[in-house]
């Protein structure tokens, strides 16, 4: 039976149903942002990057975790006359009702005290499980075969924020015999347990805050990309509601409602633009012989000579013997034979380069070693002739 009221002129009539206009604002909201998210989806623009890889949200971080531990079980490769492994040993030991007499020596071999560390994502709960890193602190051999025991990691503000256990896996192996031979392949010394780490305590974030403030923050700043970001970012939503503050920030005013928030977020991540392409610039590795030519990089019309001299010294001994009965000495004479040979410079005269494919060739032209092409980037530089920033590793 309907609910009648009797309060009405006009005679018994059915109560109307009270409406949420709160949740009917949200409901709409979210309708037009999954019509953006689906209209972004089928018009996607051409020859673009997501935003997602360009820039990350401000309050959305990894944070490291660190712990010191024992693994035990080595087959005789962990610690020697390591003092602060037998001393980890004896308090654990402690803690479980065995007490070490005063003065006793341990050397177990098949203990290494190690670091564990581990990288714990955004918005991790209690009870998921990470990765861990265990690397060696002692002169163990190897860890393979060890397993590591409870260990707390520790964020940077000292808070316990999950535990570490389980068997090690390690990625090499080693073998040595008897008379010194040994045999190697990787690295012993560290390994990794998959999952090996529980979450005891979550990571609060201030994106889901009362604030409705989104920051958008650019992996490589610049002023043009943080500009087309925020015309993207207007152009999509119709509204007014980003700014960059700098080359690399961009907010943008969004809904403070988390449910609504997220779906917000998701629509700014698949939003596309064109990112503006970067300085002219080489980079060079003297140490590797390196170098890595920039788009925009050109060279202006230059002479460049290069030219080799090279000096080969070959010594010979000369052994001279005395004549029979003649009361001498054997005399040893060194004979040393030097030769230079230099190659003619060549001047090869480089013209402006608009393309980098020009400058490459240009500078092949000239027929130098790697070596030799970083000393002439460098007196291109000096010169003038270079359009672009040089940088030296």
């Amino acid at each position: 039976m309907p609910d009648y009221q009797t309060s009405s002129p006009y005679g018994l009539m059915p109560s109307l149903p009270r409406i949420n206009f709160y949740m009917l604002k949200i409901r709409a909201i979210q309708l037009v942002l999954l019509t953006l998210l689906t209209l972004g989806s089928i018009t996607p623009a051409a020859a673009a990057e997501r935003v997602k890889d360009l820039a990350s949200i401000s309050g959305v971080r990894e944070n490291q975790l660190l712990g010191y531990g024992l693994i035990v079980g080595l087959d005789g490769t962990g610690d020697k006359t390591v003092q602060y492994t037998e001393q980890s040993l004896k308090s654990m030991l402690s803690q479980f009702g065995v007490t070490i007499p005063p003065g006793q020596t341990l050397n177990p071999k098949n203990v290494a005290s190690v670091t564990v560390h581990a990288t714990m994502a955004a918005f991790v709960k209690p009870g998921q499980r990470i990765d861990v890193t265990i690397s060696s602190l002692g002169n163990a051999s190897s860890l393979r075969g060890g397993t590591l025991l409870m260990t707390p990691l520790r964020g940077a503000d000292g808070e316990v924020y999950a535990i570490a256990q389980g068997d090690i896996f390690v990625g090499g192996f080693s073998a040595s015999g008897a008379d010194g031979t040994a045999v190697q392949k990787n690295i012993t010394s560290a390994g990794r347990i998959p999952n090996g780490a529980t979450v005891e305590r979550a990571v609060g974030s201030a994106l889901f805050n009362n604030s409705g403030e989104i920051t958008l923050n650019l992996h490589t700043p610049d002023f043009t990309t943080a500009e087309r970001l925020v015309i993207a970012i207007n152009d999509k939503i119709g509204m007014r509601q980003a700014v960059a503050l700098d080359a690399v920030s961009v907010v943008v005013q969004g809904p403070t409602d988390p449910a609504v928030k997220v779906q917000f977020i998701s629509l700014l991540e698949n939003i596309e633009l064109t990112p503006a392409k970067s300085i002219a610039k080489i980079i060079v590795n003297a140490r590797t012989g390196t170098i890595v030519i920039g788009e925009h990089v050109t060279v202006m019309p230059a002479a460049v000579s290069h030219g080799n001299l090279t000096v080969t010294i070959n010594e010979n001994v000369q052994v001279n013997q005395p004549a029979p009965l003649a009361n001498g000495e054997t005399a040893i004479t060194p004979n040393t034979n030097i030769e230079i040979e230099e190659q003619n410079g060549t001047l090869r005269t480089i013209p402006k380069g608009v393309t980098l494919n020009e400058v490459v060739k240009s500078l092949n032209a000239v027929g130098a070693s790697t070596s030799d092409l970083i000393a002439i980037l460098e007196a291109l530089k000096q010169l003038g002739a270079l359009r672009g920033q040089l940088v030296i590793m």
